[in-house]
């Protein structure tokens, strides 16, 4: 492929705005491929989306291998893979600030339809991303088909899994977190991470630089849009955002969150609105599908409060449970969700959050108070705020668990009398707990403890949505093993959610 117009918008405007007084250099070279991390994009919207990549001759070399300068880079975005009908194009600048990362906000273009996209910098050029805008505001479109992932710990086995993501035909990737894995390396593993346990902004980084060298992994972003969140190992296991770090300068968590967030926001296709302000990163918000459906990002971990009665992942509820004051999504994150909730006139209206939501017995009264279980009165606002009356087919979309599960959340949710309010589709971890088997003796404990719960597997893989106006389904993808390369996929098991009838129902 030759490049449309090699001087285009070199050092222009965009680039000679963006530091007065500071030399930029526009035409870099580099002693290796500074495109080793790959492309993604995310965010679509109806006329655009981000562009992203980052900048890493060296990925674990101090500064990746890069100068401590700003560089330009290049993008042009065409309606053809071929690369020869461009529609959009100009310049931008790579900050060592923020890692040599560039997100491109793209806006102008027609709605949902595919693009093709490409960076450039000196004389290197990057490999080429395909991804889609969304469908018109407010429009009536047939389906829309959603790829859910979550739980991708690179120690625990390959991401063969993203190799098959990368070629369905889905018009977006939802992942709801654990994108890295904070822990040092543990060397009797299928594969080992990199350095020690993450602490500062340049051992996160290179954390993520290995997982993004994970050629799959870069597959699955070039081929799709991407919508993220975090869960809590992009910072550390099982933290509470709102009890750690929030207020005190000097607090060793305010400065690895600082860090984390930061190396979150590098690394991800995400807005300027997510650029981290010290330890806080704004990840809620909402994108739609015309008129059928309207996917609610949530942030379960930043706002929440401490987990209750912590003595382990599974233990009796305490009265710390019934907390009035006790947070999940914090308080301006609740209001914008419950008042989007009410006003939304989508078929379809879905929750992407991430710790499991329905109540959950792991053994007689016991249960984990790291998911929604352990906050029951922010739970009840919810249910409170999905069965009202006014929100059009409530779906949930979970993960964290690394299990595969479907729920259904009823009116009361531990009274299987009351009606069913939403359905809760919970997708297994891509790589994390290694090959697992399809039934475990706590999956059947836990199915027989929870007759709302209908479907458990303890294999690796993602969710398969498809959207209709009358039906929502959601075929459970799930390979058999991860531990070694190469695995095949199948489509497992089928549940489907007809509109206007909340509940799981097999096909």
């Amino acid at each position: 492929m030759s490049w449309i117009r090699r001087d285009f918008l070199i050092g222009g405007a965009s680039a000679l705005a963006y530091m007065r007084g500071v030399r930029i250099n526009a035409a870099p070279r580099f002693p290796d491929n500074p495109f080793k991390l790959g492309v993604a994009s995310g965010e679509p919207t109806q006329d655009g989306f981000v562009l992203w990549t980052r900048l890493a001759p060296f990925p674990f070399d101090e500064m990746s291998g890069m100068p401590l300068e700003p560089v330009v880079v290049e993008w042009q975005v065409s309606s053809d893979e071929g690369m020869s009908k461009v529609v959009a194009k100009g310049s931008t600048i790579a900050d060592p600030t923020m890692g040599h990362s560039i997100h491109v906000e793209v806006s102008g273009l027609e709605p949902h339809r595919y693009y093709w996209y490409q960076f450039r910098t000196g004389s290197e050029i990057s490999p080429k991303g395909r991804t889609r805008t969304l469908p018109m505001a407010g429009g009536s479109i047939d389906a829309a088909r959603i790829g859910v992932v979550s739980c991708q710990k690179y120690e625990d086995g390959y991401f063969t899994g993203f190799r098959h993501l990368s070629r369905e035909d889905i018009d977006l990737v939802v992942h709801l977190g654990d994108y890295i894995y904070e822990k040092k390396g543990k060397f009797y593993k299928t594969r080992t991470h990199h350095g020690g346990t993450c602490y500062t902004l340049e051992e996160y980084r290179a954390r993520y630089a290995q997982y993004k060298m994970d050629a799959d992994l870069q597959a699955a972003h070039a081929a799709h849009p991407w919508a993220v969140s975090f869960d809590d190992h992009e910072v550390v296991n099982d933290y509470a955002g709102a009890d750690e770090g929030n207020s005190d300068p000097t607090d060793e968590m305010t400065y690895r969150r600082t860090a984390a967030y930061q190396a979150y926001y590098e690394n991800m296709p995400l807005r300027r609105s997510a650029i981290p302000n010290g330890p806080y990163i704004k990840l809620f918000r909402r994108l739609h599908f015309g008129n059928l459906l309207a996917i609610n990002i949530l942030d379960t971990r930043q706002y929440r409060s401490e987990q209750p009665c912590y003595a382990g992942k599974k233990v009796e509820r305490c009265d710390e449970v019934f907390d009035q004051k006790a947070a999940m999504l914090g308080k301006a994150q609740e209001k914008w969700l419950y008042d989007g909730l009410r006003s939304s006139s989508t078929r379809w209206n879905t929750l992407a959050q991430q710790v499991i939501v329905a109540p959950r017995q792991l053994s007689e009264n016991r249960y984990s108070m790291d998911k929604w279980d352990g906050y029951e009165i922010p739970r009840r606002r919810l249910i409170g705020a999905l069965g009202d009356g006014h929100v059009s087919n409530p779906i949930i979309l979970s993960g964290d668990n690394h299990r595969h599960w479907v729920a259904e959340l009823r009116s009361k949710p531990e009274d299987q009398e009351t009606p069913v309010i939403a359905t809760e589709y919970i997708g297994g971890s891509i790589a994390s707990r290694g090959d697992g088997s399809e039934m475990t003796n706590s999956g059947r404990r836990i199915l027989k403890l929870n007759p709302h719960f209908k479907y458990f597997c303890d294999q690796r893989g993602y969710l398969l949505c498809t959207i209709t106006p009358a039906q929502w389904r959601t075929d459970y993808r799930i390979m058999r093993y991860v531990e070694r390369p190469g695995a095949p996929i199948e489509t497992r098991i089928s549940f489907v959610t007809e509109n206007g009838r909340p509940g799981a129902i097999q096909v």
